[in-house]
């Protein structure tokens, strides 16, 4: 089995930051990943991911974004 084969099944993971990746179901997924329940060919689960990952900014990114956001829409009032 390959990451090319397509009889290989993968899974869709996430980390901490929600940033996705695949991992072939046949090896253990890595520390710090976690399943996300979607498996399936690597074509199907690059396909969920380009659907349900839309900002690929990392969550602290994105979290440290809004605060920003927040304090300069104070400041205007």
């Amino acid at each position: 089995m390959s990451f090319d084969d397509d009889a290989t099944v993968f899974n869709v993971v996430m980390n901490h930051e929600e940033q996705y990746s695949i991992w072939p179901d046949y090896k253990e997924i890595p520390n710090g990943w976690r399943a996300v329940g979607k498996s399936g060919s690597k074509k199907e689960c690059l396909a969920y991911i380009d659907e349900v990952w839309t900002d690929m900014r990392p969550l602290s990114l994105r979290r440290h974004m809004e605060a920003i956001e927040r304090e300069a829409s104070r400041s205007t009032r």
